[in-house]
């Protein structure tokens, strides 16, 4: 999940080299509050890494689904955040870049491994990091692979089941974990580990208030504090 900062992609690119990655497969969340989107895309195509689309993805073509998906009273001013910044993305992106993302699949499997954003075929909704074990098994067994990495919920962990190893990688961008530094999963040979990178957290921040992106400053108060803080109830950018 790099949600549109490409700073912090580019500290994890380096990282990846520096482990020795083989392969690199995107959760999904490609875009969605960060500065530099449009360069988030095309670095992501140009390294030629397969993923899925997110929530955050699915929302620029279907927004619909996203008003659906913040109906309730509590969410109006997340939902008009949202459209907010779905305008935005639309519109810097361009149309080619948007049916590339559409044409995104919902899983990714090969090599004893299956990549999804949130559920198996949802994009929206996934188990939280305090799941029990009971229902990782129920909701990832069924993809019948023995490792299973998800996003979608900002906050990484692992859990070695007896026959599924269940891992969130955590966010590139926006973790709600506590901890501000990007996350990814790294997996080898069946074991999946978590790494956190430092990238120049206050660059991303300079770089969202130059543009005038909506809510900038709700944004980087979210980056600076790696934890979801609850939008602003004015249109202070």
């Amino acid at each position: 999940e790099i949600h549109g900062n490409f700073t912090a992609l580019e500290a994890v690119i380096a990282d990846v080299k520096d482990a020795g990655t083989d392969l690199v497969v995107h959760g999904g969340d490609l875009l969605g509050g960060g500065a530099r989107q449009r360069e988030v895309i095309d670095r992501i195509r140009d390294l030629g890494w397969p993923g899925v689309f997110g929530n955050a993805d699915e929302m620029l073509w279907n927004p619909d689904l996203a008003a659906q998906h913040l109906s309730a009273p509590a969410y109006q001013r997340m939902r008009d955040i949202v459209f907010q910044h779905i305008a935005v993305t639309v519109h810097e992106i361009g149309p080619e870049r948007l049916a590339w993302l559409r044409a995104l699949p919902v899983r990714w499997s090969a090599h004893d491994l299956t990549v999804v954003h949130a559920g198996p075929d949802d994009v929206w909704r996934s188990p939280s990091a305090k799941a029990s074990d009971e229902e990782l098994e129920t909701t990832y067994r069924p993809l019948g692979s023995p490792c299973v990495v998800y996003g979608h919920i900002h906050q990484s962990f692992v859990r070695r089941l007896p026959l599924l190893t269940i891992a969130n990688a955590g966010s590139v961008s926006l973790s709600y974990d506590g901890d501000p530094r990007a996350a990814y999963a790294l997996v080898d040979d069946g074991e999946v580990t978590i790494r956190r990178v430092e990238y120049d957290i206050e660059r991303e921040a300079r770089d969202l208030a130059a543009i005038r992106f909506p809510f900038a400053s709700w944004i980087a108060a979210m980056l600076r504090g790696g934890t979801f803080v609850p939008p602003p109830a004015d249109d202070e950018a």
